[in-house]
């Protein structure tokens, strides 16, 4: 099934506006009619099944629309009766945090993740604003280079975004950062 993002969703993703988590935005980014579940498990450590609860809640906000399943190849068959269309199953599984992270911390997770919010915040908005972030990410030899560079991108993300976009970011970062470099 693919989906595509409704005038909510568009509301959403305009900048300085926030509700959603990172990983429901990020599967609002990608929704436009051209990419299915699969696709979207990438995103997400459950994979497609955390991909389809987290979509079927973006469809019952209002969010996302369905474009429609993949149509099925089947054999020819005698008609049948219409029958009316089957509701979308509900989750049977209890919600869980929005953008949960139980993955391995570490500076190189954190270096990537940094080089992807790069791209994601400031290519567009200011391109050699993202080409100084990324060079500095690049030369950063350290931990302690790679956190003031860190440091640099969250304030322009203040500016640009707000002080709340800018929290909800650190908070990511403190998750992927190693225990032992958390001050």
């Amino acid at each position: 099934m693919r989906f595509i993002r409704t005038d909510k969703a568009r509301d959403e993703l305009q900048p300085g506006r926030r509700s959603l988590s990172q990983r429901e935005r990020a599967l609002l980014l990608l929704a436009g009619g051209q990419h299915s579940l699969t696709d979207f498990g990438a995103l997400f450590g459950g994979g497609r099944d955390e991909a389809a609860h987290v979509a079927q809640r973006l469809v019952e906000q209002g969010y996302l629309a369905a474009d429609g399943a993949a149509p099925a190849h089947r054999a020819p068959t005698e008609p049948t009766e219409p029958t009316e269309p089957a509701a979308p199953a509900a989750p049977e599984a209890t919600p869980v945090a929005a953008d949960p992270f139980d993955g391995k911390r570490s500076l190189a997770t954190t270096r990537m993740f940094l080089f992807d919010l790069c791209e994601r915040m400031f290519v567009r908005r200011d391109p050699p604003l993202a080409g100084r972030f990324r060079t500095a990410l690049r030369e950063a030899r350290d931990r302690d280079a790679m956190l003031a560079t860190a440091e640099a991108m969250l304030a322009e993300i203040a500016r640009a975004a707000g002080d709340e976009r800018a929290a909800s970011v650190r908070e990511r970062i403190e998750r992927l950062l190693p225990a032992e470099v958390l001050h």
